[in-house]
């Protein structure tokens, strides 16, 4: 059985001072100094030339954007507001990369016009690319979107290899290298993307070594020397009891060698790794307020105010049929010598519907109304990942500390 874990703090902020910033509501806080230490720990681990840029889907709010890209080279985004949140965050358009099955018309408008990099998706948009182009009387910068044929175990959402929606297939390469003759199309690089939440180092180095393996055989038909060499990330962190965290270090050194190949063979382009999850997961905490606390048929309920509408992912995803609990932690309100017997709860948020469930057969001490109840690796697809107007509770706020 997994136990809550007692905690005082989210890093220098006490208790009481969780509870006045967040105005005794649910919130998000992200912790500055681990996110600033895990791109120190990457930055050692990894080859030193490497670029490392940001995936904002992980997490857009706009703090955390800005703290992040600062250190980093590049970044990676779905959207129009996210293309608008790495610009505001002081990223040259240059150095954005943007990705998408359903780019609509106007965002590549703007997208061109800017002079962001375009990861195409379709054959099609790459036609409509150069149409803009023409349009504007300025190429279109594009990067190929690759579904490289990778058979890969231990990512935990695999987006390679298989029919998906995602990328340019192996067999739309000569159509995509006769359209590129168009002078209203610039070819900036290679992005490749084959899975996400990998625990694994050796599938981490299979896939890296697949990705690599496949640049090299395309470069001939390269119309000219790449500017952007993106391989994705696919990083994961442990988020449940039984899970291992990545050897860093040994990721970087089966990295190494790939790296050199690629800077040997071009020179000129920037080689980037794109996280989110890996940067940003383990800073974040989800804090929610004790409102009630009850026993039905012998089962001890804490009722939050919090839930699936503010952190999705925590809960299950709307109901999987195997639950896994995030680590859950407990804040409590005062000190309390006498604790009793440790007992067996099932945390519960704010929703009417039984899968708003936020930790299933927990063991912890008495917890009492007015307590806290913290959950961690917040720090990506959380407030952003989740269904926020479900019942209509207010959204929780996002704090960076």
């Amino acid at each position: 059985m997994e136990q809550i874990e007692i905690r005082h703090r989210i890093g220098s902020l006490t208790w009481q001072q969780i509870r006045d910033i967040s105005n005794c509501e649910p919130a998000f806080f992200y912790e500055r100094e681990k996110i600033v230490e895990r791109i120190d720990a990457l930055r050692r681990s990894m080859p030193g030339d490497l670029k490392l840029a940001y995936s904002l889907k992980a997490n857009p709010f706009s703090a955390l954007v800005s703290l992040v890209i600062d250190q980093l080279e590049g970044a990676d985004v779905t959207s129009y507001s996210e293309m608008i949140e790495a610009l505001n965050a002081g990223l040259p358009p240059a150095k954005i990369m943007f990705a998408g099955p359903a780019k609509k018309p106007m965002e590549l408008h703007a997208a061109v016009a800017l002079g962001v990099g375009l990861c195409v998706e379709s054959i099609r948009e790459l036609a409509l690319l150069a149409e803009i182009g023409r349009e504007k009387g300025t190429p279109a910068r594009v990067l190929l979107r690759l579904n490289p044929e990778i058979s890969l175990t231990g990512a935990s959402m695999r987006m390679g290899g298989a029919p998906t929606q995602f990328g340019l297939n192996m067999e739309d390469i000569p159509e995509v290298w006769k359209r590129l003759a168009d002078p209203y199309l610039e070819f900036c690089g290679i992005h490749i993307y084959w899975g996400s939440q990998c625990l694994s180092e050796v599938a981490i180095q299979e896939a890296q070594e697949a990705s690599v393996d496949l640049i090299e055989s395309l470069a001939a038909h390269f119309p000219n020397p790449p500017e952007i060499l993106n391989l994705g990330g696919g990083f994961g962190i442990p988020y449940f009891a039984k899970d291992t965290a990545l050897d860093l270090g040994l990721v970087g050194r089966n990295f190494a060698p790939l790296h050199d190949r690629l800077e040997r063979r071009f020179p000129q382009a920037g080689i980037f790794l794109e996280l989110g999850r890996y940067l940003v997961g383990e800073a974040g905490t989800y804090i929610c307020n004790v409102i009630d606390t009850k026993t039905s048929h012998g089962v001890d309920f804490i009722v939050t105010d919090g839930g699936m509408h503010h952190f999705l992912a925590a809960s299950g995803n709307l109901g999987q049929k195997i639950r896994r609990n995030y680590p859950l932690q407990l804040f409590p309100s005062s000190d309390r010598s006498d604790t009793g017997a440790e007992r067996t709860y099932e945390v519960v948020g704010a929703l009417c519907t039984p899968i708003d469930l936020l930790g299933h057969r927990l063991s912890g001490p008495i917890i009492e109304v007015g307590d806290m109840i913290g959950i961690g690796c917040a720090g990506a697809y959380g407030k952003s990942a989740s269904p926020l107007g479900f019942l209509s509770h207010p959204h929780p706020r996002e704090f960076i500390i």
